[in-house]
């Protein structure tokens, strides 16, 4: 699926830094799934959906996955379901039409089909936001960066009081709207629809910290205790020159060789919503990977999968969390792991022929399969 969108001018003029309509930006769109096909994966015990429902000014959340819809009527609610590029390759498949923005970016893709009069109320993202139109329309608004108040009485959802809107249209299949963070928007369902929404997030300051903590405890750092020569005659009192010795171990703890680039790799390599691998059973053996080099076969990559680098190491993926090193000349096949959803055989058979034990180990946790 082809993105009619000139990426330097986005980049330049609106990525993070103002919202944007772009009509017909995916052309000739077609819908990867029905309304019935994303009722039906929301049944699933491993997904996360949600069902909003629209109560004149006021909405509420209900868990979603349920057999039967009709006691909600037919207008007036929606249905969302997260990740669904981690169980659809047609969904995934639309998410590459977005990836001149990094991977490590990429949160998921939230499926969601509405009823006329149906939305999730107005409310503000911290992460940036593509909302894709497919069936159906919807009236979109977009209000200004601002302090918005708690919408009242909202059940527990992060709405906020009504706005001013700088942008308001009607979104037809193949619009794409841009929200970056900190703007207020608010979708209202026009007619049956379907909508994709691919959410794009980055790490707070907190979660890099706690990310640094836990790499440290791994990888077996962070163990000095502070002394000092000298203590303040006070003994309720923490001297100056104290708080800043223990900032400086904190500091001295992060220029740890490898530290922060394996906290990074692992944090951002990792999946909000959970993957849904299928190891094969029984697991592989050398002989049936020596098979498909044998035949030729393709090596896919499971849908939803992050294969990170990291600028400088060329010979380390990270990969849901994980980091694996790869041997001295098998650089240009990390390179294309981490870059393509798919390897021909002969850009995975060095891998097999140098790091047999890498490779079987990932066809045998599902990260991989043979097509």
């Amino acid at each position: 699926m082809k993105l009619n969108l000139d990426i330097s001018t986005f980049l330049s003029h609106y990525w993070q830094q103002r919202p944007a309509l772009f009509k017909a930006a995916l052309p000739d769109f077609v819908d990867p799934l029905s309304p019935d096909e994303l009722a039906g994966l929301a049944l699933e015990e491993d997904v996360s959906s949600r069902i909003i429902v629209r109560d004149g000014v006021q909405w509420r959340s209900e868990p979603g996955g349920r057999e039967d819809y009709s006691e909600l009527g037919e207008a007036n609610w929606q249905l969302l379901v997260q990740a669904v590029n981690h169980h659809d390759p047609d969904a995934q498949a639309l998410c590459h039409a977005f990836r001149f923005l990094p991977d490590w970016r990429f949160d998921d893709l939230m499926i969601s089909f509405a009823t006329p009069g149906g939305g999730v109320g107005p409310h503000i993202d911290n992460y940036d936001v593509f909302i894709i139109q497919g069936e159906g329309e919807r009236r979109w608004q977009v209000g200004p960066k601002g302090n918005y108040a708690a919408r009242p009485n909202s059940g527990g959802m992060a709405l906020v009081e009504d706005f001013n809107p700088i942008i308001d249209a009607v979104m037809s299949p193949g619009d794409v709207l841009y929200i970056p963070p900190g703007y207020p928007h608010c979708g209202q369902t026009l007619t049956p629809s379907l909508s994709y929404s691919l959410g794009y997030r980055a790490p707070s300051q907190t979660e890099l910290l706690s990310a640094v903590a836990d790499t440290a405890v791994d990888l077996g750092l962070g163990q000095q205790r502070f002394t000092s020569s000298e203590e303040h005659q006070n003994p309720a009192l923490v001297s100056q020159q104290q708080q800043h010795q223990m900032l400086s171990m904190v500091q001295g703890l992060l220029e740890q060789p490898g530290l922060w680039q394996h906290t990074l790799g692992r944090l951002l390599s990792q999946n909000r919503f959970e993957l849904a691998p299928c190891p094969p059973q029984p697991p592989l053996q050398a002989e049936e990977v020596d098979a498909a080099l044998a035949d030729g076969a393709e090596l896919v990559r499971l849908e939803g999968l992050k294969v990170l680098q990291l600028e400088g190491d060329t010979l380390t993926l990270y990969l849901d969390g994980d980091d694996y090193s790869l041997s001295e000349g098998l650089e240009s096949t990390a390179q294309r792991l981490s870059q393509a959803p798919s390897l021909s055989t002969a850009d995975w058979a060095p891998l097999w022929r140098a790091q047999p034990d890498v490779l079987l180990a990932w066809l045998n946790l599902g990260y991989w399969r043979f097509e």
